[in-house]
């Protein structure tokens, strides 16, 4: 039967004790990690979130104690007690910090039994997902989870002491606010005290900090959860967290300086990276024209290259009529892989047409020439101009898409992804930053028939561009600046708008009415009257910039309780029906 405590008390962890403790009675607590009988004598790995310690139970020893202990099994709680013994010549575990060790038990309190668990507790197990997130609990057990979330942890302790030391103040902001939706949809928290009304979730603290700066507090951060009611394509969360950051009197130079100051100690301190400065910097348009993405992973080469002019002195209609309806015709030389097949050039074609592309022309450059269908209708001077603006050398394979630009840019940006995945290109222990500056302001939805914010309906506009608003709009640029790190945004953040005017000029642009824009934004647009300074910041997506350290694909192995892609908890049930109760006393009914 399961024991109490009583009067035990632990000593020492079970990854602490050390060749110097011999000698030493301890009291350890944790969980059975293996069991082992060798002929009588029960070898016992106890583990907690700190390390294993191997028990000893000799039946010679105490018998009463080693009855007990042949009956405790697999991920049992224990507390014992015994003196640190040395391990027999020849028996050390150098794998282990507790290696040279063992315990000799001689007294032990069985505190909980266990049922048999659905999946092991050890690292790398294949195992269904859905499994580990319902039993999310035994699944953070295991040493890999637990790393992650000792590496998550000292990331924000490494936070707050930088920033604090930069002389920012944590300052904490609602999780109760007043809807303006823009963008993703709010998560809505009914007010049982004025019905009818409803709080909203934050999706981010933007329009709390930015008054905090007209309140003066010109440096801020807070490490801050946020939610998104939105629809969670691919590896997001509907909650998550920030590192939030803002200051007063500031330019881009200014955030984007500090941030890498930031993120170069983070490196430095939580997983002994060191990040070169300074990070280099790319115009959103510059990285579209080279990567396809306004986020490129530049561990690796694989660019985009515009082939227009060798495309007009060639005869080949296909891309000259893409070129005369105003399309692009942009390549990428594939290095070294001219010996790709036909059915892998053909696996290629399929791909870039689920990414919208009509189709994939291709070129190997062999020893005696270039080698394809296409090239006869590319005289001399032609296939000279495609080898210089390729770069291409004997073995490489060119790869060629014509369409219109935006399906030019998401199937050629894709493919050097599939390309550089095949390759082995992308290591995960490789870091590779990047800013990208300069996004469109506003750029058309044609669904809503109206401009939308490319960032947020707070970000500036650039100052000579500030005459274009009303009449060039979608040529407008944005003091917006984004962090990225191998393909993926990490932070995110702009010079902020500060003078009413202009707010309001931006208002008017995304079909924000005056009558609107004061009853969702009255509360900002009032404190701009009185002395607001000029102001930007930034934030990290936390859960992301964790999982990258710590080289794992999904941030939900970083996150202690996350949800599944439908937003769902398995492992609670949430979210869940209330009951007839709760709605009438909150003066809702569902329908």
């Amino acid at each position: 039967m399961p024991e109490s405590l009583g009067d035990w008390k632990r000593t020492h962890n079970c990854g602490e004790l050390r060749i110097e403790n011999v000698g030493e009675e301890v009291c350890l607590m944790g969980w059975v990690g293996k069991r082992r009988d060798h002929g009588g004598v029960i070898f016992v790995d106890l583990r907690d979130r700190h390390g294993i310690t191997q028990v000893v139970f000799r039946p010679d020893l105490k018998a009463d104690t080693h009855a007990i202990a042949e009956g405790i099994r697999n991920e049992y709680v224990l507390a014992i007690k015994g003196r640190v013994e040395p391990r027999p010549e020849g028996m050390a575990n150098p794998k282990l910090p507790t290696g040279a060790i063992d315990i000799e038990c001689s007294d032990l309190r069985l505190l909980n039994e266990s049922d048999t668990p659905p999946f092991a507790i050890e690292p790398d197990i294949d195992v269904n997902e859905e499994l580990r997130l319902r039993y999310r609990y035994l699944d953070l057990r295991r040493p890999e989870m637990q790393q992650a979330l000792l590496l998550r942890h000292r990331a924000a302790q490494e936070t707050r002491q930088y920033l604090t030391a930069q002389g920012f103040l944590e300052i904490e902001t609602p999780f109760l606010m007043k809807s303006t939706p823009e963008g993703a949809r709010d998560y809505l928290v009914p007010s049982r005290v004025q019905r009818g009304h409803f709080y909203a979730l934050p999706q981010s603290p933007q329009t709390y900090k930015q008054l905090l700066m007209i309140a003066g507090y010109d440096r801020y951060f807070q490490i801050v959860r946020c939610f998104r009611d939105e629809d969670l394509r691919g590896d997001r969360q509907p909650e998550f967290t920030q590192i939030d950051i803002e200051m007063a009197f500031v330019t881009e130079d200014d955030v984007m300086h500090f941030s890498e100051g930031l993120t170069r100690h983070l490196f430095a301190r939580v997983i002994g990276v060191d990040i070169p400065a300074p990070i280099p910097r790319m115009t959103y348009r510059e990285a579209m024209d080279r990567f396809g993405t306004d986020r490129p992973d530049t561990r690796f080469g694989l660019e985009i290259v515009d082939i227009s002019d060798a495309a007009h002195a060639s005869d080949f209609q296909v891309f000259k009529s893409v070129l005369a309806s105003g399309g692009q015709v942009r390549g990428i030389n594939a290095k070294g892989c001219a010996n790709y097949s036909r059915k892998q050039i053909d696996d290629l074609t399929a791909f870039v047409a689920r990414h919208g592309a009509r189709g994939l022309a291709w070129i190997k450059v062999a020893d005696k020439g270039l080698e394809s269908s296409i090239v006869k209708f590319f005289p001399a001077q032609a296939q000279q101009m495609l080898r210089s603006a390729l770069d291409a050398q004997i073995g490489d394979l060119l790869l060629f898409v014509a369409d219109q630009p935006a399906i030019v840019a998401t199937a050629l940006g894709n493919l050097r992804l599939e390309l550089a995945r095949q390759q082995d290109l992308m290591r995960a222990d490789h870091f590779s930053f990047l800013w990208v500056t300069q996004f469109p302001l506003l750029e058309f939805d044609d669904g809503e028939k109206r401009y939308v914010a490319c960032h947020h309906p707070f970000t500036s506009p650039m100052e000579a561009d500030l005459p274009m608003l009303e009449t060039a709009p979608g040529d407008v640029r944005a003091r917006a600046y984004d962090l990225v790190l191998n393909g993926n945004e990490v932070a995110g953040g702009s010079i902020r708008i500060h003078q009413r005017e202009i707010q309001e000029r931006v208002f008017r642009m995304l079909g924000i009415s005056e009558r609107e824009s004061r009853e969702k934004f009255g509360f900002l647009l009032d404190a701009f009257r009185y002395g607001a300074p000029p102001h930007g910041g930034i934030a990290f997506g936390y859960d992301r910039l964790i999982a990258l350290m710590a080289g794992k694909a999904f941030i939900r192995d970083v996150i202690p309780f996350p949800k599944t892609n439908t937003a769902a908890s398995l492992m609670d049930g949430a979210p869940s029906a209330v009951d007839s109760a709760q709605l009438r006393e909150l003066g809702l009914r569902l329908s």
